[in-house]
């Protein structure tokens, strides 16, 4: 098989996973596990959730000025885990690539297909910084309400997207007696795309 076809069959793989875990009823298909590090070397992962995924990679939202952000911007390279334990008795689907801040035309397309409260809240936050109280949260996100009363809210400078492009992907099914299937596929640095199985 050609590489090329390899890496279409591992999206579609996704595409037909991700389906699948739709249709089961997943609470929140969407949700997957995002894995930093720090320039020194220290791991930390969070869950977001999944906003856009085609041949060029897969895209969350955040603000860049965050601790996710921050690390994607120093060290940009991200793991990610989609763990489905309603899809064929558990999957788990895994991706690890470099990291790059999408487009600002598509960030703004994003933003804009928000709920205004969300919009209104990525104003009012300061990610990741320390907070005094919820009502000094409250206050900020009262200031936004006023600020932006009767207009479109914009994007705001510093929160946009990143993209995750694949250069290992990995499907995980839950076998009995631990005794579990992967399928593994890989990009080189040439660009070329193997598959291979990997023992549980």
């Amino acid at each position: 098989m050609d590489t090329a076809d390899l890496y279409a069959e591992a999206l579609a793989t996704f595409d037909a996973l991700f389906d699948q875990a739709r249709s089961a009823g997943e609470p929140d298909p969407t949700a997957m596990t995002v894995a930093t590090a720090a320039l020194d070397a220290r791991p930390s992962a969070r869950i977001v959730l999944l906003k856009a995924h085609d041949a060029r990679g897969f895209v969350f939202y955040t603000h860049l000025d965050g601790r996710k952000g921050r690390e994607l911007q120093a060290n940009p390279q991200a793991a990610l885990l989609f763990h489905w334990p309603r899809v064929r008795g558990g999957v788990q689907a895994r991706i690890e690539g470099p990291v790059a801040i999408v487009a600002d035309a598509e960030a703004d397309a994003y933003f804009a297909s928000r709920p205004r409260g969300s919009q209104l809240g990525a104003w009012a936050s300061r990610q990741s910084e320390p907070l005094d109280s919820r009502e000094a949260f409250e206050r900020r996100l009262a200031e936004r309400e006023r600020e932006f009363e009767g207009r479109e809210v914009p994007r705001p400078p510093r929160w946009s997207g990143l993209r995750v492009r694949p250069e290992r992907i990995e499907f995980w099914y839950a076998g009995g007696h631990r005794l579990h299937e992967r399928h593994f596929y890989e990009c080189d640095r040439a660009g070329e795309w193997s598959k291979r199985m990997l023992y549980p």
